[in-house]
């Protein structure tokens, strides 16, 4: 049988504290680290060397192994079976090569978290510290990182891209350098400033001012983030039209950007050019008040509603729940359907609200 359809071959062995087990692999045994998920709170790393991958992995029992085959076509390997079993019991599974984000059903929740509540932060990869901001992931669509770094300087980071539907990364604080595949030269993303980063485009940040805060939301909650060994940034092509997965690289700054009245009487709001780039997956905004007085109550029927508040405070007032006061640093997720309306907001209340339209 020919090997061509088999890319790479990995041995996943078990591995209950990967920030323990990483330095040994790597620093001793000279393996490099290839990919790494979920970014919040590592429990898998994939590793290469020597002429084999290797895949740490929590959760995994113990015993004879299990060797994983990536294949560029599962059906043309092996009979089209998605597994087999070795005579001293080693499981051999077959996967497709190019793995596609898996999209759970959608599970919708109220969801409002604090600075001071129970979400606290966690390390994760790189060097950057996470704080959960949608724990229940609605039901694993969607996940959403309020991340922040918090010395000054060089981030150890690496080219990298993710395996998603979806991802944006907002500054709230600070400033951060990063550099994009076909994007040009390194630039720097100030406070207020966003990008979309559409499905695999490669990507590494660079450094960053002391205690840089970032919202990132992705789709899924779970995907992979793989490590780029080969490719060098910047490249030496320049495309701001290129399409990733579909969607069009964008960088929007904050300073260059022009206030419009809001569909939600009260606000104005700046666009990111997300919703366009996206083909109507997903839209981002900055609201804030255009002047006191409250906003009238509204529902949605799309994925998802997320809104954090950059600055300022405001009271979320949500049929059939006690208003709440969020302030900096707090963010809720409103159900479709629920009807809802934002009051009493402070003159410098800002809020990001990102959505998907969509319904699917």
């Amino acid at each position: 049988m020919s090997d061509a359809t088999v890319e790479a071959a990995e041995v996943v062995l078990p591995c209950s504290d990967l920030s323990a087990a990483l330095p040994f692999y790597m620093e001793r045994l000279g393996f490099r680290l290839d990919s790494i998920s979920p970014a919040d709170a590592p429990s898998a790393a994939t590793l290469s060397g020597h002429g084999v991958r290797i895949r740490l992995e929590r959760g995994v029992d113990a015993g004879p192994g299990v060797l994983r085959l990536r294949c560029r076509d599962v059906q043309r390997f092996a009979g089209g079976a998605a597994w087999l079993t070795a005579p001293n019991g080693t499981r051999v599974e077959l996967v497709d090569a190019d793995l596609k984000p898996v999209l759970p059903p959608l599970r919708p929740s109220l969801v409002i978290a604090t600075m001071g509540g129970d979400s606290a932060w966690g390390q994760g990869r790189a060097g950057m510290k996470y704080r959960d901001l949608i724990p229940d992931r609605q039901g694993g669509r969607f996940i959403a990182s309020h991340i922040q770094i918090p010395e000054a300087g060089p981030v150890p980071d690496y080219v990298h891209f993710h395996r998603v539907r979806f991802q944006m990364i907002f500054v709230r604080k600070g400033w951060v350098r990063v550099v994009y595949e076909d994007q040009g030269p390194p630039f720097v993303l100030r406070t207020g400033d966003c990008v979309l980063q559409p499905p695999q485009i490669r990507h590494r940040v660079l450094e960053s001012s002391e205690k840089l805060e970032v919202i990132e939301l992705s789709s899924p909650a779970q995907h992979e983030t793989l490590a780029d060994h080969e490719l060098e940034l910047p490249t030496a092509t320049v495309r701001h039209d290129r399409l990733f997965g579909g969607q069009r690289f964008v960088r929007h700054q904050a300073g260059a950007a022009q206030w419009q009245p809001w569909r939600t009487s009260g606000f104005e709001a700046r666009d990111t050019g997300i919703g366009e780039a996206t083909h109507g997956l997903a839209e981002a905004h900055v609201l804030r008040p255009r002047g006191p007085g409250q906003a009238q109550p509204t529902r949605h029927e799309g994925e998802l509603s997320f809104a954090f508040v950059l600055d300022g405070a405001a009271t979320l007032w949500c049929e059939g729940h006690d208003a709440a006061t969020l302030v900096g640093g707090d963010s809720c997720v409103v159900p479709p359907g629920l009807l809802h309306a934002w009051s009493e907001c402070s003159t410098d209340f800002e809020l990001l609200h990102v959505g998907f339209p969509g319904n699917t």
